[in-house]
């Protein structure tokens, strides 16, 4: 179903009319007082889904005239006409009055359903139902409208803890994704928001994984325009799911009040392309996803793919926006995914098979004065969440980041060796005995050891420059060494010992991750 409404309010008033408010026939059948009556079913089928908005009880051949639709007729046929013909023109009158049922009850008028009646409701697809025992038609209307009442009641109650629900969202600023979250949990089936462009902005899967949340958005079923004052933003989609007290369509609009609140105290919907970026880069280096074809399925929808391309985690360092980057990114035939992490901007890079990631594209893209750390080539999730953390090991280990330059964690072997033995046991144990004592040292007198043995390493033949990179003295940077070597007991001159360390200080990174 989809919704073209204009613009709309939590306020709204209007008269409950979806199935989830109104009874159907086969709901009404199930009533006490209708199963006193021996009930029969002798037109049933999709027919039985008729929906009942009240229960009207008559013998008269001219009911028609008085029936505004949505009625279940109660009736013994004692008025009805007598011949076949007559008695199909009554059905077919009916019919186009809009009523949702009839129900006869067998005795003196009629002891079997004539068969006239039974064609013509067959042939308008109008639902017949026999009562084999006599019941009073009182109890069964009073019954019916009591249960139309209550049902109409919880709507109206529904609808008011949804409006404080989404108020509350708009009133506290939440993001999108919280907005989207809180819909699909409010109707109990998966909700995509999309921008205008097809993009997948936010998506709420709950017990359905995404992956195939999102390969069924041709199939949803109900759909409604995320705008207001006459601006749309995009669309709030829902897939078919068990009905809601206020209906599922009321519920996806409200969703999509709120989100047009956002939008409105935004300024638009520029938000939404950092939040989906955001949450793709947390959901990956957190590990938050079921299964990798999830993460794949939302990097699809944005147009980040695997076939045919190069694909890579990289950090930039230095002062341009992740929004900036993933645009450079755009515009020179590529796509990205970036996002802030702490001080730098991490991004997963697609590159066209046929054009290589040179170092003047990666600082193109990167922009101006930036140090830019590439991971390896990945050509699925796993290895794209591998070449991620393998740049992020990288850039962590070059503290400084002199800009502008390009670094490949391909061009550092180590690098490469650690992150292939990420989960050997054996190199993380390396790494706790090597360095213990630092790691105690640093720990109780809040000291930098760890910090200084790292700008040993990584300038292993520059004194000067490692104590340039710990911003220390060089004499307060001996002293440093002195102790890091009493305490190890080593020699910070062989080459062997600082290799050893060199892999002790990149397995720990990793491990911090």
């Amino acid at each position: 179903m989809v919704s073209e409404r204009q613009d709309f309010s939590l306020n709204r008033t209007d008269r409950p009319t979806s199935p989830s408010v109104l009874l159907t026939v086969a709901e009404v059948l199930t009533e006490p007082a209708l199963q006193a009556g021996a009930p029969e079913v002798v037109v049933g089928g999709a027919a039985l889904d008729a929906e009942v908005r009240w229960a009207h009880v008559s013998d008269s051949a001219g009911v028609a005239r008085l029936l505004d639709g949505g009625e279940l007729l109660l009736s013994t046929g004692a008025g009805w006409p007598a011949g076949a013909v007559d008695l199909a023109a009554f059905v077919r009158d009916l019919h186009r009055a809009g009523i949702a049922g009839i129900v006869l009850e067998l005795g003196v008028a009629h002891a079997r359903v004539p068969e006239a009646v039974v064609d013509a409701c067959v042939e308008a697809g109008l639902a017949l139902i026999a009562l084999t025992r006599e019941v009073k038609f009182v109890v069964v209307t009073e019954a019916v409208h009591r249960a139309l009442i209550a049902a109409q009641t919880d709507a109206l109650h529904e609808r008011q803890r949804l409006h404080e629900l989404f108020t509350a969202l708009s009133l506290q600023g939440a993001p999108a994704d919280i907005v989207v979250a809180e819909t699909a949990r409010a109707l109990g089936s998966p909700v995509v928001l999309q921008n205008l462009a097809g993009e997948v902005i936010a998506v709420e899967g709950l017990r359905v994984p995404v992956a195939e949340v999102l390969a069924r958005l041709d199939d949803v079923a109900e759909v409604v325009p995320v705008q207001a004052r006459g601006t749309r933003w995009g669309m709030l989609s829902t897939l078919a799911g068990s009905a809601h007290p206020a209906g599922r369509l009321t519920v996806l609009e409200q969703g999509a009040t709120a989100l047009a609140f956002g939008c409105l105290a935004d300024g638009g919907d520029a938000e939404w392309a950092i939040l989906v970026q955001r949450s793709l880069i947390d959901d990956l280096l957190g590990a938050r996803f079921a299964s990798p074809d999830d993460i794949a399925a939302r990097l699809a929808a944005g147009g980040f793919g695997f076939v045919d391309r190069h694909c890579h985690g990289i950090v930039a360092r230095g002062v341009v926006s992740a929004g900036e980057l993933a645009s450079r990114a755009r515009e020179s035939g590529c796509a990205a995914v970036a996002a802030r992490v702490e001080q730098d901007d991490v991004a997963l890079l697609s590159v066209p098979a046929s054009v290589p990631l040179t170092d003047a594209l990666l600082a193109h893209i990167a922009g101006p004065d930036r140090t830019v750390f590439v991971g390896p080539a990945a050509d699925d999730v796993l290895g794209l969440l591998a070449s991620v953390r393998a740049a992020q090991d990288l850039a962590e280990g070059d503290p400084t980041g002199h800009a502008p330059r390009v670094r490949r964690v391909e061009d550092r072997p180590l690098e490469r060796l650690v992150a292939a033995l990420r989960d050997d046991h054996r190199l993380h144990e390396h790494s706790e005995r090597m360095l213990a004592p630092l790691v105690a040292h640093d720990r109780d007198r809040r000291g930098d050891l760890l910090g200084v043995l790292a700008a040993l390493v990584a300038h292993p033949g520059n004194r000067s420059a490692a104590a340039a990179a710990s911003h220390l003295s060089r004499s307060v940077f001996y002293q440093r060494l002195a102790l890091i070597g009493d305490l190890l007991d080593a020699d910070l001159d062989d080459g062997e010992t600082l290799a050893a360390l060199h892999l002790a200080l990149a397995a720990r990174r990793r491990t911090a991750r």
